[in-house]
């Protein structure tokens, strides 16, 4: 136990150091609405899969999308597994194009026993990324767009299992800066910035459940379900104005608290998954979830002192859809019967509404998961494609060519081992 502690403290101690270095990979105009691009807590070997998880549970993988999913683990077993990815990104708006890049340190996660039928995690996800920069010629001028933060979480969970039942939750910390930018280019001089600053410091909570029915002694089907309820933000939001001349400060207006004005919502997900093992594996699932953006509030990001209005702007009720499936040729088998194959796709229609018209996005994912020479320790590598466009009108159309990248490390270090 004291190796355990030390271990659990430098992790921890990287959880902290970490809190500014996950990457808002979002490269997006869309981010600039609303809380900018939503994530759904997948790790690199979820996201070869579609982004499925809600009935996935592995006692080598961490599965943050379902809590419940902690109780599956083998108690001598510690996880930890971080990832990271490069995102490249090719949009057009009518005839014009454009090509950027995005990425950096995805999340990370830890996994650990409690006991025979309990087992925990804590890590840090990303909940919305925003990123984006663009400029447009006005009248007597031009203006510049930039944006960029997002709301992370610091979660810390617990699950426990019975006869074939498991429950757990997440609690926790959304924090972070989203920041939007509008810069002002008279024709004649001087300059202006108008920046909205969004803090959030708040707590979250998500519940899971899942259940697993032995169909055979080599196959298995498994049920989940995942909830969060709707809750308040808690954090402030401001303007500030700023002539960009020397010596000028800026002037903040419009601060308010996001307590009963800013909120996140109701979310529910079910997924169903199968499992075959015997010489080969193999896992399949299919997941939806929905959240209700619909019934959300939401004052708008600029107020009429901060001299811009979200026109146009509306929530939908997001839905998503994915499958994902994985397969490993031989699990005792040489190297290449040991690499696992990964395969998913998904559709989403996002919270965002603009001037009535509905954000989708759609993708098709694939990946491996590579075997380190001792077997336990997996490396994941994927490549994701997405679409995002609006509809009926597109607006803005973007094409994702995204690299993921994580490492899952699988270490025994509850067993004692014999002196001779």
């Amino acid at each position: 136990m004291k190796t355990f502690r030390l271990y659990l403290l430098a992790a921890l101690g990287l959880l902290l150091l970490s809190t500014n270095a996950l990457a808002q990979n979002a490269v997006s105009p869309y981010s600039m609405y609303g809380y900018g691009i939503l994530n759904d807590n997948a790790t690199s070997m979820q996201r070869q899969m579609g982004g499925v998880g809600v009935a996935m549970s592995s006692g080598r993988q961490i599965n943050v999308m379902n809590p419940a999913s902690y109780a599956t683990m083998d108690s001598l077993t510690f996880l930890f597994d971080m990832g990271a990815d490069l995102s490249l990104l090719w949009s057009k708006e009518g005839s014009a194009q454009e090509h950027s890049t995005g990425g950096g340190l995805d999340y990370l996660t830890m996994k650990f026993p409690i006991c025979k039928y309990m087992g925990g995690s804590i890590g840090m996800l990303p909940f919305t990324s925003v990123g984006y920069a663009f400029g447009n010629e006005v009248r007597h001028g031009s203006t510049q767009n930039q944006g960029s933060g997002g709301i992370n979480q610091a979660y810390l969970g617990v699950a426990g299992t019975y006869g074939g039942f498991s429950l757990g939750a997440n609690i926790s910390y959304n924090f972070g800066n989203i920041v939007n930018d509008l810069y002002a280019y008279p024709s004649t001089e001087g300059e202006s910035l108008f920046e909205h600053v969004m803090q959030v410091r708040d707590w979250n909570l998500l519940l899971g459940a899942q259940y697993t029915a032995r169909l055979s002694k080599t196959s298995e089907l498994s049920l989940g379900l995942t909830y969060a309820p709707k809750k308040s933000l808690h954090g402030k939001s401001y303007a500030t104005i700023q002539e960009l001349v020397a010596e000028s400060k800026a002037d903040t207006v419009g601060m308010t608290k996001l307590s009963g004005k800013y909120f996140t919502p109701n979310m529910i997900a079910a997924g169903v998954a199968y499992r075959y093992s015997r010489a080969c594996r193999l896992n399949v699932e299919a997941d939806f979830s929905f959240q209700q953006w619909s019934k959300t509030p939401y004052q708008p990001l600029y107020n009429a002192e901060g001299g811009v209005l979200f026109d146009g702007m509306d929530f939908n009720d997001r839905l998503r859809y994915a499958v994902g499936a994985e397969y490993t040729p031989r699990v005792r088998g040489n190297y290449g019967q040991r690499i696992t194959y990964r395969l998913g796709a998904y559709y989403t229609r996002d919270y965002l509404k603009i001037l009535d018209n509905s954000v989708r996005e759609y993708g098709v994912s694939c990946g491996v998961g590579l075997p380190t020479p001792e077997g336990r320790t997996i490396i994941n590598i994927g490549l994701e494609w997405k679409h995002r466009s609006a509809y009926p009108q597109t607006l803005l159309s973007e094409n994702y060519l995204n690299i993921t990248l994580g490492i899952n490390f699988n270490e025994m270090w509850f067993w004692k081992r014999k002196i001779n």
